[in-house]
């Protein structure tokens, strides 16, 4: 039976609890497609959200959606749960939260562009290390000139204005190559395709509605819908790894706490560290092996530990291994590796166990007073109280609109970011340029004017006039004035002339710029 401070797994020779104040030093849950890994982590939310703990779990087949529900009557199950010491086993649902980067079957789940850095981003886009480098230097370059990212049009703004501005960032920056900008722009074309976008931007998620408790005291589980991510595996894998990286950033430290502050499932962690490169794997076991200290648990859920680094693997104390199978010699090594991570248990043989646990079977170990693993035992797991199997789309609408977060996330907000500023930048240089030129045109106009009064000087005492050269051809001036047609000057530029005459301040010139420098650019 259950109590305030252990979680009911199953039992075997023993009845087997994990304990609430061991629940942050992270554990593992292994098995083969359909040996009962996501009745597992169900009765496990469960179990958490009961003792007050909120869990973050990710839905990869729909099936997880269930929690909300209570379970349908089966004397089955009943009769298992009693049999495995559940004695106040009854069907009930637990509060539930549905999320979805895609915003269709949850609450949307953003963050920017900022929050997510360099590194991350490199991983998403598989940029190499000089690409890296290149996206590291755009988002210095943001920070020391006061531009948010936000979203994908942020950074491609900012990229936009890296690739322009190349010489003069190279000089504090060190070397960019416009090739890396443009491979990087293609790389977000292809994000933004994956359905990216969705993810980037404001308001951005709020840890704070993570870790929420019902009126009763119950946690929520928190259940990202990853159906659709799961087509794009390395945004799946990088969306979890910022959301532990939040974490870790952003709680305070607690040390070892009665219970957890959250208990986070990371389903399918397979994904996160196929292709990885070794400094990414470095960073997971960076913060799995602190966040401990900031009362959160981390559950990875695979089909072998060895999908797990060692590294990453010798930090999770709490295990349950459902059935493996060996048909292959790789397959074999597979389970040799599985049963080696167990403390022994001198009834069996762990390995030949391995291949033998029926659905619903798993061997156990958990960790006892002092932080020390339970020898391993052989155990069918308590059934789940909630429903097993997906919600209807109708039953999922109707949550969400009832949800206390309903509104929060829906809308998205376009603030004032890179994108717009760098817009409102290039238009403020624009129109600087347009003055400047105009005043060049002007003082060009001026120098003409001053010719024709020195022309007509020197006309007056029988000298040639403005109107043609010495071979009869018009000379400087009335080539302006008539223009390449040698037509004389219309009403407009005379109009324009006799305006530029009397302006004689700055403010009068710029009345006029619009009109005049529309003239003379037409000639």
């Amino acid at each position: 039976m259950e109590n305030a401070t252990t979680v009911l797994l199953g039992k075997g020779a023993t009845p087997q609890y994990l304990r609430l104040d061991l629940a942050n030093r992270h554990g593992l849950v292994t098995g083969a497609t359909g040996t009962g890994k996501t009745i597992t982590l169900q009765i496990m939310a469960e179990a958490f959200s009961r003792a007050g703990v909120p869990v973050f779990c990710a839905d990869v087949k729909g099936d997880l959606s269930g929690l909300a529900k209570p379970g349908k009557p089966n004397p089955k199950l009943e009769a298992r749960a009693a049999e495995l010491g559940d004695e106040f086993y009854d069907y009930e649902a637990s509060p539930t939260v549905f999320w979805d980067l895609f915003g269709e079957q949850g609450h949307p789940v953003r963050a920017t562009i900022s929050e997510m850095g360099p590194v991350l981003l490199a991983r998403l886009m598989e940029l190499n290390e000089v690409q890296e480098g290149v996206l590291t230097i755009a988002f210095r370059l943001a920070d020391d000139e006061g531009l948010l990212l936000l979203d994908l049009k942020d950074l491609r703004a900012m990229l936009g204005f890296l690739a322009d501005n190349t010489d003069a960032v190279q000089k504090a920056y060190g070397n960019v190559s416009r090739a890396s900008i443009g491979a990087i722009q293609r790389r977000l074309l292809v994000l933004e395709e994956e359905g990216a976008a969705h993810f980037f931007g404001e308001p951005a998620l709020d840890l704070v509605d993570l870790m929420r408790t019902d009126d009763a005291g119950q946690g929520h589980v928190n259940v990202l819908m990853a159906d659709r991510l799961m087509r794009s595996p390395r945004l799946y894998g990088t969306f979890l790894l910022w959301l532990l990286s939040e974490l870790f950033e952003e709680l305070p430290e607690v040390g070892d706490p009665e219970k957890p502050k959250l208990v986070f499932f990371f389903d399918e962690a397979h994904l996160l560290f196929d292709t990885a490169p070794r400094a990414l794997i470095e960073k997971v076991e960076q913060v799995v092996r602190l966040i401990r200290s900031k009362g959160v648990g981390v559950y990875f859920v695979t089909q072998n530990p060895a999908d797990v680094p060692p590294t990453v693997l010798s930090q999770l104390g709490n295990r349950v291994q459902h059935a493996l199978r060996a048909f292959t010699p790789r397959d074999q090594k597979a389970v040799k590796v599985a049963a080696e991570t167990f403390r022994p248990n001198p009834a069996f043989a762990t390995a030949d166990v391995i291949t033998h646990l029926g659905v619903g079977e798993a061997l156990v170990s958990t960790l006892e007073k002092g932080g020390v693993p339970s020898i391993v035992d052989r155990a069918k797991i308590i059934p789940p109280r909630s429903r097993m199997g997906p919600l209807e789309p109708a039953e999922r609408r109707d949550l969400l609109d009832r949800s206390p977060l309903f509104g929060r996330y829906e809308d998205m907000i376009d603030r004032e970011s890179a994108h717009e500023m760098l817009e409102q930048r290039a238009a403020e240089e624009a129109r600087t340029a347009a003055a400047a030129e105009l005043e060049a045109a002007l003082a060009r106009h001026q120098t003409l004017e001053d010719n024709l009064g020195s022309s007509r000087r020197i006309g007056s005492r029988g000298q040639p006039g403005p109107q043609t050269s010495s071979g009869g051809s018009p000379g400087i001036l009335g080539s302006i004035l008539t223009g390449a047609g040698g037509r004389r000057q219309g009403a407009a530029e005379a109009m324009a002339t006799s305006m530029a005459r009397t302006v004689g301040t700055q403010l009068g010139r710029t009345l006029v710029r619009g009109v005049l420098g529309s003239l003379l650019k037409g000639r």
